[in-house]
């Protein structure tokens, strides 16, 4: 993700129309580049913030008989108990803590660094908020699912995001991650951080996608936790 650490190209990047105060580290899902979501930050963007949208590595996937594709992890099968790429989770979510340490090294603290991300970037970073001792502005987790979920509350680093800002959206369509892991996430996620800061919203006939309705809440929540300074 940073440099060569994931073998994958330096991440899409929307810059700030001045001084960048803040920034959005936001994740694809399988199959996909950053670049689609960087286009859609693009018609959504606030001046002081940057866009990040990493590319993940190419990797067998087991899900789609071993062929190769962007992935940041294995995903062994869709059904809510089938084993998890532990491993490559974990690894993943390093690269992604490597990528919010750059961002602090510039000059960006972490207090003023979302990270978000769609399907299995989304699960990506649900599990990387947990797990990071940086405390974070908040999160954007679009038709994902929290993964490794058995492993938390111990997996949890030092409650530094026990307070963060979620913000998770579903389509009540999705054939691919059904909305009800999306429900069953939220139920986990309100017993390791406050729920007070927790946002779900479902969007009817939405499928496996994103839809402008959505677009306009993800812009309200980034101006929301990160204003002009």
């Amino acid at each position: 993700m940073c440099g060569n650490s994931m073998s994958a190209p330096l991440p899409a990047v929307v810059p700030a129309a001045r001084k960048a105060t803040a920034a959005v580290i936001f994740l694809h899902g399988l199959g996909d580049t950053g670049h689609g979501w960087a286009s859609a930050f693009t018609g959504i963007k606030t001046p002081h913030v940057k866009y990040i949208c990493p590319h993940a590595p190419t990797i067998p996937v087991t899900l789609n008989m071993r062929m190769s594709m962007p992935a940041w992890f294995d995903i062994y099968s869709l059904n809510h108990d089938a084993d998890e790429d532990a491993s490559g989770i974990k690894r993943a979510s390093e690269n992604l803590k490597a990528l919010i340490d750059h961002e602090v090294k510039n000059g960006i603290p972490s207090h003023r660094i979302m990270l978000g991300g769609f399907s299995q970037g989304g699960a990506l970073s649900l599990y990387t908020a947990l797990t990071s001792q940086h405390k974070l502005a908040g999160v954007i987790a679009l038709s994902c699912w929290l993964p490794l979920r058995n492993s938390f509350p111990q997996a949890s680093a030092c409650g530094a995001n026990a307070d963060v800002p979620l913000l998770q959206c579903h389509g009540d369509a999705d054939g691919i991650v059904p909305v009800h892991f999306g429900r069953q996430s939220v139920e986990k996620m309100k017993s390791l951080i406050n729920p007070a800061n927790i946002t779900f919203k479902t969007y009817r006939g939405l499928a496996h996608d994103a839809c402008p309705e959505e677009m306009v809440e993800v812009k309200r929540f980034i101006e929301k936790q990160l204003p002009p300074i």
